[in-house]
C-alpha cells in the first residue's frame, strides 16, 4: 500500500516479499544456538581423516608437463579464490546491520496457553524491560494437565438496560433478534476470568486508564463461537477450529449453543428491524426528559475483488452482533465498497449496481453494503484542486490512495442520522469485545480536557516510564512551557500550546470556525475544565504528530492552498482508522467542495480538526511488543527522535515492526494467527498446543495489519 516508503535508505528490509517471520533474533540464546551449530574447529563437514598419496618415478618431460599444469591449476584456484573472496566481501558489505531493538530478548509469554491461567493477583508479567531476563518459562508443575483451571463466563459489557437507574434516564431498550421470527438472539461472547501466567504487559497504552477489563482473557472458541467458529456445516458453522486443540471448549458451547447461519441470514434487515423498534432512544425531541442516545455508523472500507474468508466473516458477524444488535441499535455496521472499475456503470443502472454488489459481497452482507467509485467522486468533488505542493504518490487526486476520505465524506452526507462515523479497515482485528472497546474509549475521550490536548496527543504514553496519566499530563504541560514553546516554529507548526482554532497563517481564504469552538477563557486561566464532557470529534489510534518535524513521505501532499505561501500548519495520524464526528465530516466536506482544500488521507481529518478548533484525541490503547525493550530507550526513540529522519513516522518506522498495531507491523499478524491456532513460523498449531500449555488466551488487543488468516491448524 506504501511503495514509496521503500525509498527509505535506512530500511533494512526493502524486498516486497519481506515478512516478519524473517526478522533475525540476536539475543544471547540465538547466538548460543549459532555457536552450537558449528564444530569446535569451525568446519562442520570435516571428518579429520587423512588419505595417503604417493607419486611414482617421473621422467623429465612428464615432470615439466606436470609442473606447468600444476602452475595453471594453482593460478586458476588462486584467481577463483580471489574473486570468491571479493564477492564474499561485497556480500558482507551489503549485508544490512540489524537495528538496535533486534538485540533485545524476545518475549514469548504472550503465547502461553489456557492451561497456565492464573488470577490477576497471581499474574507475573514476563517483562524485564532489558534490566533482567524475561520470565517466560512455565514450570511443569504449574501447567494443568488437560483442561483449563477456570470456567468460562458470559462477558456482557452493556449497561443493565432493565435496571431502574438506566430506565430513569433513558428510553427502554428492546431486544433485537437475528431473524424476523424473533426466535434467535446471538449468544454472548465468553471469556476466562484470568490471564496466562507470564503473559507480557503492553509497552504503551493502558487498560485501566481507558476503563477496559484487563483481568480476563479471550480464547478463540469463546470469542468466535457465537458466530460459527468451531463447528461444521451440519450445525451451520463455517468449519475452522474443528481440528485444533479444544480442551474445555465444550463448556463454552454448552452455554452458547450453536447458531444456524444459513442463507436466510440477512444482517442488514436485522439492523433495520433493531433500529426501528428502538427509534425512541435516538429521537431528537425527548419530551419525556430522557437522555438521547447518540447513533454511530461503523464503516468498513472494502473493495471489489476482496476475498471474504471465513475468519473475515466471523469478524463481521461479531461487529454487527456486538455493536448493533446487542446494543439496541446504538450502531449500524456498513460495508463501503470501492468499485475499482471506473467503466462499470453502477450509477446508471440499478441492475448493474445489484449485480456488482452480489458478485463481490457474501449474501448475508448485501443489505449493509454501499458501492462507490472514483469516477463518482470526480463528479461529486469536481476539479480543479490547484496548487498541490508535492504529489509523492504520483497518482491522481481522486484516487482512493490519496483521497479515501472523499467517499466517507460523501457517505456521511447521505446518512445525517449518525452522530459519529468509524472509518475502519478490513485488516484490523480485536481479540476482545467490540462494544466494550468502542464504548470505553469514547467515554474516556469525552472526559478529556482540551487543555494540553494536542500536546498529549503527539506523544506515546508509556505507563511504566511516565507513571500515572495525571503525572503524564503534568509532565506534558511543564515540557510544553519550558521546551516546546522555545523550539517551536509558529509558521511551520502552528502555535504551542494549541488553544482553539489555528488559522493564523498566510492563506487565500479559510472557512470561519464555528462559535462553539472558541475558547471560553485563556489557556493559563483554564483549570483543565474546557472540553470535559464534550464528545471528541476525532479519535485516532496512533499519536497525532506534526508532519513538518518528520520526513514522512506524504507530508507535502497538500492541495488548494496557495503555493506562494508556506504550507499550512498540519497534523497527521498513521493509519486512517479513526472515529470522526458528523461535525468534523461536515466541515471536511465543505472544505473540499467549496474551498478546494484537501490533503493526504492520514493528514486531512487531524488538520481540519486543528484548523477549526475541534476536539481531537489520541486513544492510548494497549500496544504489545515482541521484544523486551528498555523503557528509557523506547521513550527516546518514540518521543524524542534525534533527527527528523529518525521519527517513528518516517524512516524510524522500523521500530514498530515488532508491535501489535502499526501500518507495517509484522508481529500483529503472527500473534493473531497463533491465537487462531494456526501454525506460524515453525511454531503453534495443534501439536504444539496439545503438547504444551494449550491454546492461547489474549486480553483485548487491537491487531493491525492482518494480511491473511490461512495458516494450517493441524500442523
Amino acid at each position: 500500500m506504501r511503495p514509496l516508503r521503500h525509498l527509505n535508505p535506512l530500511r533494512l528490509f526493502h524486498h516486497p516479499s519481506f515478512s516478519y517471520q524473517q526478522l533475525p533474533s540476536l539475543s544471547v540464546d540465538s547466538l548460543n544456538a549459532i555457536q552450537r551449530d558449528w564444530s569446535q574447529n569451525g568446519i562442520p563437514w570435516r571428518d579429520g581423516t587423512r588419505r595417503k598419496c604417493r607419486l611414482g618415478r617421473l621422467s623429465l618431460t612428464k615432470s615439466i608437463v606436470l609442473a606447468v599444469v600444476g602452475l595453471l591449476v594453482i593460478a586458476l584456484i588462486g584467481g577463483g579464490r580471489y574473486h570468491h573472496r571479493r564477492a564474499k566481501l561485497r556480500k558482507e558489505k551489503d549485508k544490512p546491520v540489524p537495528y538496535y531493538w533486534m538485540h533485545y530478548n524476545r518475549l514469548n509469554g504472550v503465547y502461553n496457553g489456557i492451561r497456565t491461567l492464573v488470577s490477576y493477583a497471581q499474574w507475573q508479567p514476563e517483562n524485564g524491560y532489558n534490566k533482567t531476563e524475561p520470565t517466560t518459562s512455565i514450570s511443569q508443575e504449574s501447567v494443568h494437565n488437560s483442561a483449563p483451571p477456570m470456567e468460562p463466563f458470559s462477558f456482557s459489557p452493556y449497561p443493565d438496560y432493565t435496571s431502574q437507574h438506566y430506565l430513569s434516564q433513558h428510553q427502554p431498550v428492546h431486544t433485537c433478534y437475528l431473524h424476523e421470527a424473533e426466535k434467535i438472539v446471538v449468544p454472548d461472547v465468553h471469556a476466562y476470568p484470568g490471564i496466562p501466567q507470564h503473559m507480557s504487559e503492553p509497552f504503551y497504552g493502558d487498560y485501566k486508564l481507558l476503563g477496559l477489563k484487563d483481568e480476563l482473557c479471550f480464547e478463540r472458541f469463546g470469542r468466535y463461537g457465537p458466530y460459527g467458529y468451531g463447528y461444521n456445516e451440519t450445525h451451520a458453522g463455517l468449519g475452522p477450529g474443528i481440528v485444533s486443540e479444544h480442551a474445555g471448549s465444550e463448556k463454552a458451547f454448552a452455554k452458547m449453543g450453536f447458531v444456524s447461519y444459513d442463507n436466510s441470514t440477512d444482517w442488514g434487515s436485522a439492523q433495520q428491524r433493531c433500529a426501528e423498534k428502538n427509534k425512541a432512544r435516538f429521537a431528537e425531541d425527548q419530551t419525556s426528559g430522557k437522555k438521547r442516545v447518540p447513533r454511530q455508523a461503523y464503516v468498513l472500507r472494502s473493495w471489489t475483488g476482496f476475498e471474504y474468508g471465513t475468519h473475515q466473516i466471523y469478524a463481521l458477524r461479531a461487529m454487527i452482533a456486538e455493536l448493533a444488535l446487542k446494543s439496541g441499535a446504538e450502531y449500524d455496521v456498513h460495508l463501503l465498497v470501492h468499485v475499482k472499475n471506473n467503466s462499470n456503470p453502477i450509477w446508471a443502472d440499478k441492475a448493474v449496481y445489484q449485480q456488482t454488489l452480489q458478485d463481490n459481497v457474501p449474501r448475508e452482507f448485501w443489505n449493509i453494503t454501499t458501492l462507490w467509485s472514483e469516477k463518482q467522486m470526480e463528479l461529486y468533488y469536481p476539479d480543479p484542486f490547484p496548487d498541490n505542493f508535492a504529489n509523492m504518490a504520483g497518482s491522481k487526486l481522486h484516487g482512493v490512495y490519496r483521497s479515501a476520505h472523499f467517499a466517507l465524506q460523501w457517505f456521511a452526507q447521505q446518512h445525517p442520522q449518525y452522530d459519529h462515523f468509524w472509518n475502519w479497515e478490513m485488516d484490523i482485528r480485536y481479540s476482545g469485545h467490540y462494544y466494550d472497546f468502542n464504548d470505553k474509549i469514547g467515554e474516556w475521550a469525552k472526559m478529556q480536557p482540551r487543555k494540553g490536548m494536542w500536546e498529549r496527543a503527539r506523544r506515546f504514553y508509556i505507563p511504566k516510564y511516565h507513571g500515572s496519566w495525571q503525572n503524564f499530563t503534568n509532565f506534558v504541560e511543564q515540557e510544553t512551557a519550558t521546551t516546546d514553546t522555545e523550539k517551536n516554529n509558529v509558521e511551520q507548526s502552528g502555535p504551542v500550546p494549541i488553544w482553539g482554532p489555528v488559522q493564523d497563517f498566510k492563506n487565500m481564504g479559510m472557512l470561519e470556525p464555528r462559535p462553539e469552538v472558541l475558547p471560553p477563557t485563556t489557556y493559563e486561566a483554564d483549570n483543565y475544565e474546557w472540553g470535559v464532557g464534550e464528545d471528541a470529534d476525532l479519535l485516532t489510534f496512533n499519536p497525532i504528530f506534526d508532519p513538518s518535524l518528520t520526513n514522512w513521505v506524504f507530508s507535502w501532499d497538500i492541495s488548494g492552498y496557495n503555493r506562494t505561501f508556506p504550507p499550512p500548519p498540519r497534523r497527521a495520524a498513521i493509519i486512517t482508522a479513526a472515529r470522526l464526528s458528523k461535525r468534523l465530516l461536515d466541515i471536511m466536506h465543505k472544505e473540499v467542495w467549496l474551498m478546494k482544500h484537501t490533503m493526504f488521507p492520514e493528514m486531512w481529518p487531524p488538520t481540519v480538526a486543528m484548523h477549526h478548533g475541534l476536539k481531537a484525541v489520541y486513544v492510548p490503547h494497549p500496544v504489545f511488543f515482541d521484544r523486551d525493550w528498555d523503557l528509557a530507550y523506547m521513550n527516546q526513540v518514540f518521543n524524542y527522535p534525534t533527527n527528523t529522519w529518525d521519527s517513528p513516522f518516517g524512516w524510524g518506522e522500523h521500530n514498530l515492526l515488532g508491535s501489535s498495531f502499526y501500518y507495517n507491523s509484522g508481529f500483529s499478524g503472527a500473534l493473531w494467527r497463533r491465537w487462531l491456532g494456526q501454525w506460524e513460523n515453525g511454531e503453534g498449531g495443534k501439536r504444539l498446543e496439545e503438547e504444551g500449555t494449550g491454546r492461547m488466551c489474549l486480553r483485548g488487543i487491537l491487531h493491525h495489519p492482518i494480511k491473511h488468516e490461512k495458516g494450517p491448524e493441524d500442523a
